[in-house]
């Protein structure tokens, strides 16, 4: 149940983004960015998860920091989805807050940005 609800939360985030452009004016620059680093974003979790399995411990993986990175500039959408989807990071507490924390952030500075009328 939570799987599809943090599923459907982060594509209808970005299909609204995407709204928004149309019907705000926004740049259509925005929700391609959002779209362009959450693909990313969904990629590198893949990545990771395949490392994690295939090697173990034995193998250089993806620092934490990168995938919280990707998520704070914008590729949020994309973490929640391949973390439900490859079950990558979904267990660990501390990942799960500090990514709910790149979630606010991010959402905040696409709010201030809007509101500010700087995007």
């Amino acid at each position: 149940m939570i799987k599809k609800t943090l599923i459907t939360f982060s594509l209808l985030f970005l299909a609204l983004l995407w709204l928004a452009c149309w019907l705000l004016n926004m740049p259509y620059l925005i929700a391609g960015i959002y779209s362009g680093i959450s693909l990313i974003s969904f990629l590198v979790y893949g990545w990771d998860k395949r490392l994690a399995v295939q090697h173990g411990e034995d193998v250089i993986r993806v620092p934490e920091r990168t995938l919280h990175l990707l998520g704070v500039f914008g590729g949020w959408p994309g973490s929640l989805i391949a973390q439900q989807w490859f079950r990558h990071k979904s267990k660990k507490r501390s990942f799960i807050a500090e990514l709910w924390l790149t979630i606010i952030v991010n959402c905040s500075a696409l709010f201030s940005l809007y509101y500010l009328q700087l995007i």
